[in-house]
């Protein structure tokens, strides 16, 4: 393969993947690592089979079935629910895509992919962002693995194991178990990307063939598919629907806005543009429809058999009679949990954590921060109610990564056109240094659409942490659609700060001449 040169720093390939001529220019750089640093073209090698099963990986976890079961907890149908997430996973590809894209061509992290438009140092304000969050969903996740270990061990151990004494609020058999689902994960962190990479090929299809079986015995004891279809909508088609639609939408585009930022940090690996999304288009959408399909029949059949809506498939597998299928479903699940817990949610805050101290975490010491800071946040009360895990966690944090993802859409598409310069990425006082390292315009852009998105936050009464009236009164009709608006604002005030700060420039170069 030639390669033509398009600076004396970097080389541009026939297939448009770009990489430094020399890595060597790196060494002496307090902004790098060696993860941080852009992957050389022999080490990118991910194909579409490998972006495929890491969506399924990520996809096919209990935090997903949960979304879907929620929604038929909070009074959709089986359409309703169907047609919301289905929605949802459809818009939030199109960032995903167009963030994935700088990935593959230089080859850089999503903190690094940051510093071209907030500043060499300003890109930590995003990466924090992202990080935390990622924390808090590492958490989650942790706390549904650790419950998992405990209803098997339950059904092996029996009451000793299940009714030990409360700490907390919860058995200590519970809080063994979530600390041994912890420290299993920071194991599979320690074996570095690769060692993830080898692990989701095999478990994603595991995984599958889970949940199917859930769906299947759930359909058995409900009598086939007609009882649970039948089942009516508590909202019916009307303006209760409707109310409730447009925030449980922006709920169902967050539970992967954090992926549309920090995608950089997979397709990095990819062998080409062509690869990377024709494996993400394959598998999100169609799994996320899958995982929706497979929570709302087997919620909803919960209803024909139980008389209520399960929406905790951990609590539905207490009611399981034969211990035999208890172990092995939860097993899977436990293989779900983990497969999309290291890779959405360890990944990502390694690099950004990394990016913050370069010369103090690498991906596996900054990945046990990770974890450690997962369990900090209690994760336990964020999954507690379904309103406060759709309308609190994801809405919340939704609208403010929006914002951020609008300033990155616009600067790498609209204002980079898509050019970025590799070396002054871990430069001071190259092209993306700004003033003093920080990008002011970004910033700005970032907390406008923050706080138009999410400044209204509010909760039902006794439904959540937030004034029913919204934090900021007037802004709370912007909260059903925090996504949505974090997104526009985002992009067109940094768009627009960035053309006028540009032909000011040009005016004062002018007036010098």
């Amino acid at each position: 393969m030639t390669s033509t040169a398009a600076s004396p720093e970097q080389i541009t390939h026939p297939d448009g993947r770009v990489e430094l001529s020399d890595p060597a220019v790196l060494a002496d750089s307090r902004y790098g690592n060696a993860e941080l640093a852009p992957t050389r073209l022999p080490e990118r090698h991910w194909t579409t089979y490998n972006y495929a099963a890491l969506w399924m990986g990520m996809a096919h976890n209990i935090p997903s079935y949960l979304l879907a079961a929620g929604l038929v907890a909070i009074g959709m149908n089986w359409l309703q629910a169907f047609l919301t997430i289905t929605l949802g996973n459809l818009i939030v590809l199109v960032p995903l895509l167009l963030n994935s894209h700088a990935g593959t061509k230089y080859g850089i992290p999503f903190p690094v992919f940051a510093r071209a438009f907030y500043g060499v140092r300003g890109a930590n304000f995003p990466a924090l962002l992202r990080a935390f969050i990622a924390c808090g969903w590492f958490g989650i996740q942790t706390w549904v693995g650790g419950q998992a270990i405990f209803v098997i061990v339950g059904k092996l151990a029996g009451d000793s194991w299940t009714g030990a004494g409360a700490v907390g609020g919860y058995p200590w058999t519970l809080w063994l178990s979530f600390a041994f689902f912890w420290v299993l994960q920071m194991v599979l962190i320690w074996r570095g990307i690769e060692g993830l990479r080898r692990f989701e090929n095999w478990a994603a299809p595991l995984v599958t063939v889970a949940f199917l079986a859930l769906m299947i015995w759930v359909l058995v004891k409900a009598g086939g598919f007609g009882p649970i279809l039948s089942q009516p909508s508590q909202l019916g088609w009307d303006a209760d629907f409707w109310k409730i639609f447009a925030p449980s939408l922006m709920g169902m585009i967050a539970f992967w806005a954090t992926l549309s930022l920090n995608m950089p940090d997979f397709t990095r690996f990819g062998q080409g543009q062509r690869q990377q999304a024709i494996g993400q288009i394959i598998g999100l959408p169609t799994t996320m429809s899958f995982i929706a399909l497979v929570s709302i029949v087997t919620t909803s059949g919960t209803v024909v058999i139980y008389g209520e809506a399960i929406w905790d498939p951990v609590e539905l597998a207490r009611r399981f009679d034969s211990p035999v299928v208890v172990v092995i479903g939860l097993v899977m699940a436990i293989l779900a949990t983990m497969s999309c817990n290291v890779a959405a949610n360890v990944v990502s805050p390694s690099y950004d954590f990394s990016n913050a101290l370069p010369r103090w975490l690498n991906f596996r010491t900054a990945g046990l921060l990770t974890g450690v800071i997962g369990i900090l946040i209690q994760p336990w009360r964020l999954i507690s109610d379904p309103e406060i895990y759709i309308f609190v966690w994801l809405s919340f944090y939704g609208g403010v990564l929006a914002s951020v993802a609008g300033v990155l859409i616009a600067g790498y598409w609209f204002i980079a056109r898509t050019e970025l310069h590799l070396a002054d990425l871990y430069q001071v006082g190259g092209r993306y240094w700004f003033s003093s390292g920080w990008n002011w315009r970004a910033v700005v852009a970032t907390f406008a659409g923050a706080v138009l998105a999410v400044g209204g936050a509010y909760s039902n009464p006794g439904g959540g942490p937030f004034p029913a009236d919204g934090l900021i009164p007037f802004l709370k009709p912007l909260y059903d659609y925090s996504w949505l608006v974090g997104l526009a604002v985002g992009f067109v005030v940094f768009l627009a700060l960035s053309r006028t700060g540009r032909l000011g420039a040009r005016q004062r170069s002018a007036v010098v001449r």
